[in-house]
């Protein structure tokens, strides 16, 4: 009996010693990524009136397409790293009835790159 007693004491006294210094092993959490990735460089390269094939050459083959409604196309894409960050993003691209493109909405907007803005400022300070 005083053995079993000595042995629970020495054990409760001896759990509290050096627990916080013991480095348990993490469970790894895999990034999940779905989608098409969607830069800002494949935005700007859009222009109205590309047709669908030159889209899809541009920012690859979507991942929705409507069967009732053909002329929008929808490019989402998301990353999710767990406990670190989560990232969504989509582009809808409407086409005419001649299947060109008309309009591009959604998270990224097309705009001019950086080279096209500083040669356009140049051009309007020389002339």
């Amino acid at each position: 009996m005083k053995l079993l007693l000595s042995i629970i004491m020495s054990l409760c006294l001896l759990s509290g010693c050096g627990l916080s210094n013991i480095k348990m092993p993490k469970l790894y959490k895999v990034a999940i990524q779905q989608g098409n990735v969607i830069t800002q460089e494949m935005v700007d390269k859009l222009k109205p009136g590309m047709t669908r094939r030159q889209v899809a050459f541009v920012m690859g083959e979507p991942v929705l397409r409507d069967p009732f409604d053909d002329t929008k196309w929808v490019y989402l894409y998301s990353i999710d790293v767990p406990g670190v960050f989560a990232e969504k993003s989509r582009v809808i691209l409407a086409f005419d009835e001649n299947n060109q493109l008309t309009t591009i909405n959604g998270d990224y907007a097309p705009g001019g790159s950086a080279d096209d803005t500083d040669d356009n400022a140049d051009s309007a300070t020389n002339g």
